[in-house]
């Protein structure tokens, strides 16, 4: 696909600016989630920290965020979020406007990651080994203990980023049967936009709007295991209609 100008004119800035202004913003940050989460507990530095982390970073890459939906949220009622996973770009716009408190389930290998992957741990964040089912169970029953006082757990139930950011592929069932288990609330959410900012598998960035959709909570009071299939359509339906409706436009 041919370049437009705004593209080549971007790319000294995200090269000799952004990218420099990412390791900065990462290393200060990450040492006063440290000092807050000292003082405060982690919750406070996950939200804090984590909070100014990702909104420099979203500024930073001229990347504006349109927030909708956000009534639909009980600060004192803890959820199982689950969203859409366009790219990598996804974890600033989930972290700097997400606006509750949450544990993130993320994949084993970045906690290798400098910085990010020690503050997460530290913060509680839940790491799942998807190639160790056991440990993958082990580490979802350490979630389930966290979510008490409007604590949140966030999954990207499609497990990967793909590119073509308004198809959704299949959902995995663990934060749906998390929920069941549970009892306790699905709180779905549509990441729009945000493979047009940075497209999976790359580091192709441009500057753009990208909007961050709450659905109305799912219930899963009296649903059992043999519902989880159920409740994975309903709020998949729920996902992708502003997908749709945004690929329609």
């Amino acid at each position: 696909m041919q370049k437009s100008w705004r593209w080549y004119l971007f790319q000294p800035y995200k090269w000799l600016v952004l990218m420099p202004f990412y390791l900065v913003d990462t290393l200060v940050m990450f040492t006063v989630c440290i000092i807050v989460m000292f003082f405060l507990g982690p919750s406070a530095g996950s939200r804090f920290a984590g909070t100014l982390w990702a909104r420099f970073m979203l500024y930073a890459s001229f990347v504006r965020v349109t927030v909708e939906g956000k009534e639909h949220i009980d600060p004192k009622q803890s959820y199982v979020v689950v969203a859409n996973h366009q790219s990598a770009y996804d974890i600033f716009v989930v972290y700097g406007w997400l606006g509750i408190d949450f544990k993130w389930v993320m994949k084993q290998e970045l906690r290798k990651v400098p910085c990010i992957g020690y503050a997460c741990d530290k913060m509680g964040h839940i790491f799942i080994d998807r190639k160790n089912s056991s440990a993958a169970v082990a580490a979802l029953q350490q979630a389930r203990d966290r979510l008490v006082n409007g604590t949140a757990v966030f999954f990207f139930p499609e497990g990967t980023r793909r590119s073509g950011g308004n198809d959704l592929q299949p959902f995995k069932k663990g934060a749906f049967k998390m929920a069941v288990d549970l009892q306790l609330p699905m709180l779905p959410v549509t990441l729009i936009g945000v493979d047009r900012v940075m497209p999976a598998g790359g580091l192709d960035l441009m500057p753009g709007r990208v909007r961050l959709v709450f659905h109305e909570p799912v219930s899963t009071q009296g649903l059992g295991d043999q519902d989880v299939e159920i409740l994975m359509d309903r709020v998949r339906q729920k996902i992708a209609q502003p997908l749709q409706e945004n690929a329609a436009a």
